[in-house]
């Protein structure tokens, strides 16, 4: 393995393949490491922008900020509308309402209870009327204020306008009509604004456009319509010949085809985000070759065609992120030589490989699903995530504490389990076929133990390495079969504690029923326990095509989380056995303690001794500790599988704690509370030791007598 730090001199022999000029200098790092700056030191992928300075100079957290795409130009952009936000000094203006405020030439008539426009001087520049109940714009609204250039009426209640409301308004760069109930924009109502550049129109409405809203809108390059009801868009740049921006985020668009962007050839930044885009043809952006950003995420786009992207040779950021697609082309990027910035979040990319990203030799950023998917983009500098909360870049559990605290748990809980099992093949007690039970119940508990040191030991093999073996790691059949043994480890035990409590309640709430399984019963439903666990475990490896790779979802091979499954079948068994088999069967354990104390409590009560209150007291104390730790450990469970069937995003590092601490509590504790800290295990085992302290002196005198014998 190359050393997470290298040298130039080490380098020298190296194949390049990712190189930073300084100067006349140029430092060369091998295919998956960029240089510190520039010092001739190269760091590995991993390392960069991952929050914590591993280069002496810092370089490797420098430029980590995507700022390609919109970001960029924003600045440019929000530049000029500052200039035009500015105004300071004394006021300007003769006439404005007692409840505005005034700076010069600009009025603020912010949440000052309006229900129509006031009337101000003439000469304002700025009109700030956001937050009122303004409701209807009229003809000539307008008309005496020829002078404006910002126009603001955020957050009212319009719902009508006029034909002319704006009409005269031939010197406004800015209008703002945002968060209002505007549903319909007649033709021909911005006629007169032929300076507009910035129309915002966001969270109305609006259910259709066409090219005769936007008429007389000459200089308009940024319109803003997120969180509409548009189901289209019209050729609109046939009337906006300088429109540079477009945001459609939010709407119900479905299809997109060449002729919605005829005459947009001067595009930089299209945003069709979250609307309901199922497909998008060949040549849909070949009028638009000069684009910066293109945001096609969270619509509903299963494929794209490998030449969709032709021609877009100046693109710098494309979004594709959470979309429903499987599969992407090997040569789905090949033509944007240009690219910096690709999101793919969200995606899983089953046929990922090397050669879809090869070509994209400016690529700085990219997003993946999968952190384990960054293997196939070694020469980008920037690559997340980084981890899945689980496992890392570096290993399979990212965090120091759980790589070793996965030993510490999985040594008490085959310790503790191996003791009782020896404890009581050594101790004989008169309920044989409870401690058959209680043994049964530790092999089950044990195996929790086994799954726990095979998931430290390929933390181990894969040390500093995990994200090369990711992938086959979690597709692996070793994978599958350790992710099987916690499965039945996990629901062998619960159902044995079910029966063992269910056993105990017939015998305490029915005392009179002579209710005590033989021994033929017993050893059935222990069989019949062990073939049904079995079963659960096995049957997501019987079939491949219903539940997929059902237990390789994560580095720990366990599943828990319903969005981690693409297949109906397979979530709907995993919700069924957290939350329906193990919910069940902790509502009766947690029922029959119940009952059980009441019932002992009821004949106390009945009795006369007080010597009772104390034992009833010390066995409340023991049933409130067998249901604490049942809670203690299936509650967190329950909970978060719920949260993952209401599709709430949970952090990945929260598996791996109730993988390695939540899940194994019931198998850590079950010896103590089942065997070492009763009273009957305990009077038995003193008894063992006093047998062993009278044999002790017989076995040195018998020694003594045959040494003098000879």
């Amino acid at each position: 393995m190359v050393p997470a730090i290298l040298p130039l001199t080490v380098l020298a022999t190296i194949a390049a393949s990712s190189a930073l000029r300084t100067g006349h200098q140029t430092i060369f790092c091998p295919l998956g490491y960029f240089p510190c700056g520039n010092v001739s030191v190269c760091l590995p992928q991993p390392l960069h922008c991952n929050g914590v300075i591993d280069c002496e100079n810092g370089a490797d957290e420098d430029k980590c900020a995507d700022i390609y795409g919109w970001p960029k130009l924003v600045d440019w952009y929000f530049d000029q509308v500052t200039t035009i936000n500015d105004e300071s000094g004394d006021c300007s203006l003769d006439l404005y309402p007692k409840r505005c405020t005034c700076e010069g030439f600009k009025i603020t008539c912010e949440d000052a209870g309006l229900i129509t426009v006031p009337s101000v001087s003439t000469n304002v520049t700025k009109l700030l009327l956001m937050q009122n109940n303004i409701t209807t714009l009229l003809d000539d609204q307008f008309i005496r204020y020829r002078q404006l250039e910002l126009l603001i009426l955020q957050n009212n209640s319009i719902h009508s306008i006029s034909t002319r409301a704006f009409a005269g308004l031939f010197r406004l760069k800015r209008l703002y009509l945002g968060r209002n109930k505007i549903s319909v924009l007649k033709p021909g109502v911005f006629h007169d604004l032929h300076q507009l550049e910035w129309l915002i129109l966001d969270n109305n409405l609006i259910e259709s456009i066409t090219p005769k809203t936007f008429v007389g809108l000459k200089s308009v390059f940024f319109l803003y319509m997120i969180n509409n009801s548009l189901e289209n868009i019209p050729n609109i740049c046939s009337v906006l010949p300088k429109l540079k921006w477009l945001d459609v985020e939010g709407n119900n668009i479905e299809s997109i085809e060449k002729k919605n962007f005829q005459a947009c050839n001067k595009f930089d930044v299209l945003v069709l985000r979250n609307n309901k885009i199922r497909y998008i043809k060949d040549d849909t952006f070949s009028t638009m070759p000069f684009m910066i950003e293109l945001d096609l995420s969270m619509n509903q786009l299963q494929e794209l065609s490998p030449s969709v992207f032709k021609g877009f040779e100046q693109l710098h950021q494309l979004n594709l992120s959470r979309n429903p697609m499987n599969y992407i082309h090997m040569d789905q990027f090949d033509h944007l030589v240009s690219l910096k910035s690709l999101d793919l979040s969200g995606i899983n990319i089953f046929n990922i490989q090397n050669q879809m990203f090869k070509n994209l030799g400016n690529l700085s950023y990219i997003y993946f699903k999968k952190f384990e998917y960054c293997r196939y983009a070694p020469h980008v500098r920037s690559c997340k995530p980084n981890t899945d909360g689980i496992s890392s870049f570096e290993n399979l559990l990212a965090n120091i504490i759980l790589r070793v605290f996965v030993w510490v748990v999985a040594f008490i809980i085959c310790f503790g389990n191996l003791f009782v099992i020896c404890m009581r093949s050594c101790i004989t007690t008169e309920n044989r076929l409870h401690t058959l039970s209680i043994k049964s119940l530790c092999c089950a508990d044990c195996l929790m133990g086994v799954y726990l040191f095979f998931i430290g030991a390929f933390d181990m093999k894969y040390l500093g390495e995990y994200n090369k073996n990711a992938q086959q790691w979690m597709e692996s059949m070793k994978c599958q079969l350790i992710g099987a043994l916690a499965m039945l480890s996990t629901e062998v035990s619960v159902m044995l504690l079910t029966y063992m409590t269910l056993e105990k309640y017939m015998c305490i709430v029915f005392p009179f029923t002579h209710y005590r399984p033989g021994k033929r019963q017993t050893l059935s439903t222990l069989v019949s326990i062990w073939i049904a666990g079995f079963i659960i475990a096995m049957i997501p490896l019987w079939n491949h095509n219903m539940f997929g790779n059902y237990y390789g979802k994560n580095g720990v091979c366990f599943p828990l989380y319903s969005e981690q499954f693409e297949s109906l079948s397979a979530r709907g068994y995993s919700t069924g056995i957290f939350l329906g088999l193990n919910l069940l069967a902790f509502i009766i354990i947690v029922f029959s303690y119940t009952s059980m104390f009441y019932s002992i409590h009821k004949t106390g009560a009945q009795s006369a001794e007080r010597s009772l209150f104390s034992r009833e007291v010390a066995i409340a104390k023991r049933f409130f500790f067998i249901v604490f730790t049942d809670a203690l450990c299936w509650i967190p469970i329950f909970l978060t599988k719920l949260l993952s069937l209401l599709e709430v995003d949970i952090p990945g590092n929260v598996t791996s704690w109730v993988v390695i601490f939540i899940l194994p509590i019931n198998s850590a504790l079950n010896p103590i509370l089942y065997t070492i800290t009763t009273a009957s295990f305990q009077e038995k085992l003193k008894q063992c030791l006093r047998n062993q302290e009278l044999l002790g002196p017989k076995k040195s005198l018998t020694s003594t007598t045959q040494m003098s014998n000879v």
